[in-house]
C-alpha cells in the first residue's frame, strides 16, 4: 500500500480510539467538578483537592460567573458533551458506518467546543487569574478533538473547501502533528508567561 494512502487509513482506523480516551478524560473531569461543585454548595468551607496553589485552583473558578452559561454550571454541559462524545467513538469503533449529515453535526459539536474552550481559558488565565487543574485537562483534549474530526472531515469531503484552498488542506493533513503541538505550546507558553511572577517565586 502506497504511504501517501496508508497514513490517512491510519489516521481514520485510530480516530475512534481517540475520541474514546478524549471522552474519558472530559467525562472523569467533569464529574469531579460536578462532585466538588456539590460539595462546595453545600459547604462554603470545602476544600477540594484540586485547590494546589494560589493558581492552579479549582474554587477560584467555582465561583465566579464564567462557570455557568445561562445559569447552568459548565461541567453540566461538560457531562452531556462527553457522553455523547464516548458514545459517538464507541459507536465508530464498532465499525458504524456514519452518513455525512452526523460527521457535519460532530464537525460542528467540535468548532463549538473549541471555540468556548478558548473562551473559558482566556477568562481564567487573563479575568479570573486562576487555572482549574480539571479545566485545563478538559481543554487538552478539546483540541485534538476538533483537530481530528475536522481532519477525517477534509479527507472524506465532508468539508468541502474551494480549489484555491486545496493545498492548505494537504498541508493540514501532513502537519497535523506540527500542528497540534503548536497549539500546546502557544496555550502553555501563554499560561508561563503570564504567571511568570508566581512561578519565579516558587525558585
Amino acid at each position: 500500500m502506497p504511504a501517501t494512502r496508508a497514513v490517512p487509513l491510519r489516521l481514520d482506523a485510530a480516530l475512534p480510539y481517540l475520541l474514546i480516551a478524549a471522552a474519558i478524560i472530559g467525562l472523569l473531569s467533569s464529574f469531579a467538578l460536578t462532585y466538588d461543585k456539590i460539595q462546595l454548595l453545600q459547604d462554603p468551607s470545602y476544600r477540594p483537592s484540586c485547590n494546589i496553589n494560589p493558581i492552579l485552583s479549582c474554587v477560584s473558578v467555582m465561583k465566579t460567573e464564567q462557570a455557568s452559561f445561562l445559569g447552568v454550571p459548565n461541567t453540566i454541559f461538560g457531562l452531556i458533551a462527553f457522553s455523547m462524545l464516548l458514545a459517538f467513538g464507541a459507536l465508530l469503533a464498532g465499525g458504524a458506518q456514519v452518513n455525512r449529515l452526523i460527521w457535519l453535526g460532530a464537525q460542528v459539536a467540535a468548532t463549538i467546543g473549541v471555540f468556548f474552550m478558548h473562551h473559558l481559558f482566556f477568562q481564567g488565565v487573563f479575568v479570573i487569574n486562576a487555572i482549574c487543574p480539571w479545566c485545563f485537562l478538559v481543554w487538552m483534549i478539546t483540541i485534538p478533538t476538533f483537530l481530528h474530526i475536522t481532519l477525517r472531515n477534509l479527507r472524506h469531503g465532508v468539508i468541502r473547501l474551494p480549489a484555491r484552498l486545496s493545498g492548505l488542506s494537504i498541508f493540514v493533513q501532513k502537519h497535523h502533528v506540527d500542528i497540534l503541538v503548536l497549539w500546546y505550546c502557544v496555550i502553555l507558553g501563554l499560561i508561563l508567561q503570564h504567571f511568570w511572577y508566581f512561578w519565579t517565586s516558587l525558585i
